[in-house]
Formats: C-alpha cells, sequence, structure tokens
C-alpha cells in the first residue's frame, strides 16, 4: 500500500506560535527548507513524526514539544492519501487531541489511546515508527544509521519493509499460545485426574446406595408377598363358601314351588272355612226354621230332614278337609322356615364373603402401593445418582476432546513455530531478497561515487570489499562515506518497500544532510540522485545553507525567525 502525503498544518509546536504553518507535500519533486539555526525548519519533521506517532522525532519530552510562550494548544493536522481513501490525523496537546477522520468521518473513538494508534500503523499506515526513520527521514536529531543498529533491530527493519513483520508477530503469539496450551494441557491433566476420582467416588457411593436400596426392594417384596399369600388364602375361602352357598341353594331350590303349595293350600283353607261357613248356616237355617222366610210356605219335614242331614254330612266332610289342609299347610310353612333359615345362612355367608372381598381389596390396594414403592425403589437401584455419572463422564468426555485438540494443536503449534523461527519461512523469504537489496545499494553508491562490493548476508552482517577485494568494515569508512552508505542503503530500502509494496510512500525527508561530512562532490551526487528517484517522490531536502542549493530544488521555502516565533517566509 502507498501513502501519499498531501500536507501538513501546525501551530504552538515548538518555536511556532497560535497561526497554523501550512506545508504542501506533494506539489513538486523536490524542496529545500532553509533557514538559519534555530528558525524551525526541522519543526516540519517534528510535526509530521507527532502526527502520526504522537511522540516527538528529537530528543525531548513529548510535553516540550508545546510552544513554552504559549503554552497550549499544539494542534497537528495530517493529511494523505492511503488504499483509495482519505484520511486526516488530528493531534494536540493543552487539551489533549486524536482523531482520526476518513473520508470525511471521523473514525469511532471508543478504544483506549493505545488501541486507537495501533489501529493506525497496523490498518492504515503499515508502518511503525522506526521504519518510518529508516525509509522517510534521514535526519541528525533522533536518526540512527540502518549499519550501526544492533541485528535484531536490523532484522526488524528489514522484515517491516518486506511486510513479513507479520510472521515475527505469528511468531510471537504461537510461542505464547504454545505456553497457554502447556498450561492448559497441565491443567486438562488434573482436571481429567480428579474427574476421574469423583467418578470412581461417585460409583464406590452409588454401589452402596444400590445396596441399601436393594435391601429395601427385598423388604418391600416380601410385604407384596405376604399380601399375596393372604389374598390367595382369602380367594380360596371365597371358594370354599361359594361351594357351601351352592350346596344350600341346592337345598331351597323348590322354594318358589313351596311358596305356591303354601299358598295354595291357604287358599284352600280359606275356600274351606267359607263353605263350612255357609253350610253352617244352611243347617242353622234349616234346624231352626219351620217356614220359608221369603215365600212364607211351610217347609216340608223330610225335606228338612234331608236337608239337615246332607249339610251335617257336607259340614263334616268340609271339616275333616280344613284338618287335613290345616296339616299340609304346617307341613309347607315348616319347610318355608327351613328354607328361611338356609336363607339366612346364605345371607351370612354372603356377608362374609363381602368382608373377605373387602379384606382382598384392601390387599391388592396395599399391593398396588407395594408396587409403586417398589418401582420408585428399583428405580432408585437401578438409576442411582446415574444422572450424576452421566454428568461427571460427559465432563470427561469433554475433557479427553479438550486433551486431544490440545495435544493436537500443540503438535501444530510445534510445526507453525518451526516454520516461523528466523530460519524458517522469513529466512526463505529474506534470502530472495537480499541479492536484489545488495544490487540496489550497490547502484546508489555507485551513483555517490563509492565504488565498493557492499554485501549484507542473511544475518545483516555486511561484507565491504575495494574493487582490489580488500575487505572493509562499515566502521572503518570516513563520515562522508558512511554517509553516502546510509543513504544507499535508504534509498534501497525505500525501492524494496515500493517493489513489495508494503510501506511505499512519496515523502523523503533529508534532514541536514547537506550541511555535514558530506563534500562538494558528494552533495552534487546526491542532489543529482534524488533528481532521477520516481517522478511520484517529494523530497524535501532540510539545510541552513539554503543560499547555495536554492536553485537545485524546484520549491524553496524559507522559515525565519520573528518576535521569538517561528513563521514560513511569504
Amino acid at each position: 500500500m502507498r501513502i501519499n502525503f498531501e500536507k501538513v498544518l501546525y501551530k504552538n509546536i515548538l518555536s511556532t506560535g497560535n497561526v497554523f504553518t501550512t506545508v504542501e507535500l506533494n506539489q513538486v519533486p523536490s524542496t529545500l527548507i532553509a533557514g538559519s539555526n534555530g528558525s524551525g525548519k526541522s519543526t516540519l519533521l517534528d510535526a509530521i513524526v507527532f502526527g502520526l506517532y504522537g511522540r516527538p522525532f528529537r530528543n525531548i519530552n513529548k510535553a516540550q514539544l508545546v510552544n513554552s510562550i504559549n503554552n497550549k494548544e499544539l494542534v497537528v493536522e495530517l493529511y494523505f492519501a492511503a488504499g483509495g481513501d482519505k484520511y486526516m490525523i488530528r493531534r494536540g496537546i493543552k487539551p489533549n487531541i486524536f482523531e482520526i477522520w476518513k473520508n470525511g468521518a471521523m473514525i469511532n473513538q471508543d478504544a483506549s489511546v493505545r488501541d486507537y494508534q495501533a489501529f493506525l500503523e497496523d490498518s492504515i499506515l503499515g508502518i511503525n515508527f522506526k521504519a518510518f526513520n529508516q525509509i522517510v527521514v534521514l535526519g541528525s536529531a533522533t536518526y540512527i544509521p540502518f549499519m550501526e543498529l544492533r541485528a535484531y533491530q536490523r532484522r526488524e527493519i528489514i522484515e517491516d519493509l518486506l511486510d513479513i513483520q507479520v510472521f515475527s508477530v505469528m511468531g510471537t503469539l504461537a510461542k505464547d499460545r504454545m505456553s497457554g496450551i502447556k498450561t492448559e494441557i497441565t491443567d486438562n491433566k488434573y482436571d481429567i485426574e480428579i474427574i476421574e476420582n469423583n467418578i470412581q467416588s461417585a460409583e464406590e457411593n452409588n454401589e452402596e446406595i444400590r445396596k441399601l436400596k436393594t435391601v429395601e426392594v427385598d423388604k418391600i417384596k416380601e410385604k407384596m408377598s405376604g399380601h399375596i399369600e393372604d389374598i390367595e388364602e382369602k380367594n380360596n375361602t371365597i371358594d370354599t363358601q361359594d361351594e357351601i352357598i351352592k350346596v344350600l341353594y341346592d337345598d331351597i331350590s323348590d322354594k318358589a314351588d313351596e311358596k305356591q303349595k303354601f299358598s295354595d293350600a291357604t287358599e284352600k283353607r280359606a275356600e274351606l272355612e267359607r263353605s263350612r261357613i255357609q253350610f253352617e248356616k244352611e243347617l242353622s237355617f234349616y234346624e231352626h226354621n219351620d217356614d220359608c222366610p221369603t215365600c212364607k210356605q211351610g217347609i216340608e219335614h223330610d225335606f228338612k230332614q234331608e236337608q239337615i242331614i246332607d249339610k251335617n254330612q257336607q259340614k263334616a266332610h268340609i271339616e275333616k278337609g280344613l284338618v287335613d289342609i290345616a296339616e299340609t299347610i304346617k307341613t309347607h310353612q315348616d319347610r318355608l322356615g327351613s328354607i328361611s333359615k338356609i336363607e339366612d345362612q346364605i345371607q351370612s355367608v354372603n356377608f362374609k364373603i363381602s368382608e373377605i372381598r373387602a379384606e382382598i381389596k384392601m390387599s391388592k390396594n396395599a399391593l398396588v402401593a407395594y408396587k409403586k414403592e417398589l418401582d420408585n425403589a428399583q428405580k432408585e437401584v437401578d438409576e442411582v445418582d446415574t444422572s450424576k455419572l452421566e454428568n461427571l463422564q460427559k465432563k470427561l468426555d469433554k475433557q479427553i476432546e479438550i486433551r486431544t485438540k490440545l495435544l493436537d494443536e500443540h503438535e501444530v503449534l510445534n510445526i507453525v513455530q518451526t516454520i516461523l523461527r528466523d530460519g524458517g519461512i522469513k529466512a526463505k523469504i529474506i534470502s530472495q531478497y537480499i541479492p536484489v537489496i545488495n544490487k540496489l545499494i550497490n547502484k546508489y553508491l555507485a551513483a555517490f561515487d563509492l565504488f565498493v562490493d557492499f554485501q549484507l548476508d542473511e544475518e545483516f552482517n555486511e561484507v565491504i570489499r575495494s574493487r582490489f577485494r580488500d575487505k572493509f568494515t562499515y566502521a572503518s569508512f570516513s563520515e562522508g562515506e558512511k554517509l553516502r552508505i546510509t543513504l544507499s542503503i535508504m534509498l534501497a530500502w525505500r525501492s524494496v518497500a515500493k517493489l513489495r509494496s508494503s510501506v511505499s510512500t512519496n515523502l523523503l525527508i533529508l534532514d541536514e544532510t547537506l550541511d555535514g561530512a558530506l563534500d562538494g562532490v558528494g552533495i552534487e551526487s546526491l542532489i543529482e540522485t534524488l533528481h532521477g528517484l520516481n517522478n511520484d517522490d517529494n523530497i524535501f531536502v532540510i539545510s541552513h545553507r539554503g543560499d547555495q542549493f536554492a536553485e537545485k530544488f524546484e520549491n524553496n521555502l524559507k522559515f525565519e525567525k520573528i518576535k521569538n516565533f517561528s513563521e514560513l517566509a511569504q
């Protein structure tokens, strides 16, 4: 991703007053910023660095950036384009301000300042402060040449430029995760042991409870068996009583006939009694009357005697019939009495059977209750604490599953760490670019009239040979030669960054580079090389020797100190 810086506005920073100073950053390929010492020409660099990273470029405290006269309202606004979007960063001190604007809208500020800064560097800029110093700024304030950095610092710079620092981050994350994995594996082992012990204790406890519940089940079964035997015994008694009733019912099978006979005999006796009364009336009539009461005629004596004899005979016959029927009635009465006693006996037996059936019903109800109690007790035997054991087993299975995943992840992380070590994939990528980097460095060294064979190895150690194959070290060169090497490396970094499309930018700032160790030939070579760079670059050279170089630059900015405040000359 290429970052195209457009302009910067700043006020109340260092010697700059309460009026915004505006510097266009992309109008012309080359700009000379001139001014005397202390005029504020290098403040541009501090403003850009503060806007991007919230820190000063030079070796001072952040609070010292605020103009000591006004002592408030330091504000920097930095405009740039990246990834097809327009950005503006506004940063300030007294009050503290940190805003990131994208395409005219401020990006959410819910995160902490540290997270907000990390978002700016990682997701928008793609370049940290150290890399910025190596490819954008060559300054006299805090700049440390690449060749004076330690090996690990050189590696960090190269990884940033080649956009492979992600592998280092991944390596760190993998290392941290590996440490966490080992802890998790240990914790998981303890968790499994604890769960297994809990399962064993639960099983032993369950077995003890199962034994107790089994005794309870046996007792319930014994009670049920007693009730079953009692029911069977009572059913047998009912069967016996039913047989008795059957026999008794056989004995009174003629009850209806006897009742009918008794009724008939009683009716017969009644008829005989009526006949006897009738004959007694008729006999009394003939015995006490000689004349007919109706017609008043006399009754013949012979007829009268015949009638008296006949009526007495019939009366005697009826009385004999009454005696006979009385015996018959008594016989039937006695039989019916026996039948009634048998019926009472049957009723008594039926009542007894009813009592037995009630007792059987109670026993059956008790059996139902015992059956329910037995089922519950048997369920408790079969499933005592089963849920607890199941939960423990599920936890154990889960922990075993976790352990499997952890071990798999541990194995993968071992492989990942091997790949992400300095000697792994990063070394392979770097080894592909080292020849390109060396070629570019030597190209720029030749442009600066320093004809040596400069080689960086894959550990970023230098081997420098003269044209006669004599070996040199960086420390053995003069300050002017060191500056040429530094400039060559810096320009090489910029070329590599463009090649990788990692941290490419239009901005290149050289702070007092022309004012130091370079001789006239070196300065001419530098300016010529700078003009030969990509036309998309915007180069800013800061120098207090502006009068000597002004005509060599397309644009000239001059800073002056007026009434203790730095101002951009009109």
